[in-house]
């Protein structure tokens, strides 16, 4: 049964197929209490509020006796950092230049479900980063990689490129060996990441991670990590960049609905700053960008152009000041202060006495201040 599932798994473009028990053992859901403990997950509360089922998965589901996990690669064919010398462009993070994955993974994980369902006559449910499921540390369980220093799953033959899907099934399936940590003294993702987001090896801070504060986070980025953060728009590979068992990630077994389209390959700041939200959501139909919405994509983007102090965008930023959205203008303020303190003292003549919101006033007013360091 094992050895046809996986062959089926195959035929929907898994890459890497592992059986882990019903059970997870008792240090991972330890581990991830400490880390809500920690306040390590910022502003995602969802994660509090379930945490009981996703340190175990038989008690999101009690009749689960197997649990299949299954990663799809989308190894990139180009090098995920080199935008960071082209500060006039947008970083967006590989998984998001292609089709959302969250579909393209379901639709592949319901198919192979159903086909177990019939021939193995059980229950199935699948889940793609959609439920309290702990994909982590079941794909390490499973056999298909270890939980880096980076705290994401690396994999011998696809490096740190792998999309994770789960699922849980009543069948009584034989569980693969886990496989072993292999990072060694290896600290490269650790050294790489421009904000210190990790207290400690396989420990992320979320309240620092580029991915975090450009995806989840709703509210304005603090002001002491936005320089830090560079062109980068949405999300951030550099951690998973740099993992040297990349250089056993082959391209070709990419799967191809992830293949980057053109246009948020390289993304100019100038034409992204334009967007109102009919031409966000076209731009972004199928993309996961979509979801976080024009207005959070949109502060990304003044972050990182103000980060450029590129003149040239001058007139898009000046144009986002008086945007609707508080947060949008919030961000024009410190992007114009980092590109043109002579602008900006202008502007704030015209605008600031007359602003409605406390939050923009009180950008100006602290912008205000940190034009005379920069």
């Amino acid at each position: 049964m094992v050895n046809a599932l996986k062959a089926q798994a195959a035929s929907e473009g898994f890459v890497a197929v592992g059986i882990a028990p019903g059970h997870l053992a008792p240090a991972a859901g330890a581990r991830l209490r400490q880390w809500l403990d920690d306040g390590c997950h910022g502003d995602m509360l969802w994660m509090e509020s379930r945490v009981d089922q996703r340190a175990n998965p038989d008690v999101l589901w009690p009749e689960v006796r197997s649990v299949i996990m299954l990663g799809m690669s989308y190894a990139p064919y180009a090098d995920p950092m080199a935008l960071a010398d082209y500060p006039e462009r947008g970083r967006i993070s590989v998984y998001a230049q292609g089709r959302d994955y969250h579909d393209v993974v379901k639709g592949a994980l319901k198919r192979l479900a159903g086909w177990l369902a019939h021939t193995a006559d059980a229950g199935v449910k699948v889940f793609v980063d959609t439920a309290p499921v702990m994909e982590k540390a079941l794909a390490e369980a499973a056999g298909l990689g270890w939980q880096g220093k980076h705290s994401n799953i690396v994999s011998r033959a696809h490096g740190s490129w792998l999309f994770l899907g789960a699922i849980y099934t009543t069948a009584h399936l034989e569980p693969d060996r886990a496989d072993g940590d292999r990072c060694g003294s290896c600290r490269a993702c650790q050294d790489i990441c421009p904000t210190d987001a990790f207290p400690a090896p396989y420990q992320v801070d979320a309240r620092r991670c580029i991915s975090y504060l450009t995806i989840e986070h709703k509210g304005p980025i603090d002001r002491s990590l936005r320089p830090l953060i560079g062109n980068h728009i949405y999300g951030c590979d550099d951690c998973l960049a740099v993992c040297p068992w990349n250089k056993f990630a082959n391209t070709a077994a990419a799967h191809k609905a992830f293949l980057p389209r053109a246009e948020l390959v390289a993304p100019r700041l100038a034409d992204l700053l334009a967007l109102d939200d009919a031409a966000f959501r076209t731009l972004f139909s199928g993309s996961p960008i979509k979801r976080i919405g024009r207005n959070r994509f949109v502060r990304n983007v003044l972050i990182a152009a103000g980060n450029s102090k590129d003149v040239s965008l001058l007139p898009g930023v000046i144009h986002l000041l008086g945007d609707s959205d508080d947060g949008v203008r919030a961000s024009a303020i410190w992007a114009l202060g980092r590109i043109s303190p002579d602008e900006f003292d202008e502007m704030k003549t015209l605008l600031a006495e007359n602003e409605g919101s406390s939050v923009v006033r009180t950008e100006w007013d602290f912008s205000a201040g940190e034009n005379e360091l920069w």
